[in-house]
């Protein structure tokens, strides 16, 4: 039987301000996300594909927000394989051959 975690992706986030609002942002344009609280850590899974974008980030936050700088400040770890821009944050899931 196959775990039904293994495709999942996304970030682990520290629990902060900047923290949920990555998580909001996440939220709002992924809508399967599931979330793991883990004391002063959030485990953010996405099934196959979690984006997220600067400019919601911002709409959570009020304030400027730079990636990829600030999003390898909060995020000790993730899962699956990550594309950063200037603009958005891309985890994705790959199929081992």
């Amino acid at each position: 039987m196959t775990d039904p975690r293994r495709n999942q992706v996304g970030p682990v986030l520290e629990c902060s301000e900047t923290g949920k609002a990555v998580l909001a942002a996440i939220r709002r344009l992924n809508p399967e996300t599931s979330v793991e609280e883990r004391g002063s850590y959030l485990r953010v899974l996405v099934p196959r594909r979690c984006v997220v974008t600067r400019e919601a980030i911002e709409s959570f936050l009020g304030r400027p927000f730079r990636l990829p700088q600030d999003l390898e400040i909060l995020m000790p770890s993730f899962k699956g394989m990550l594309d950063l821009t200037e603009n958005e944050a891309a985890w994705s899931f790959k199929e081992s051959p």
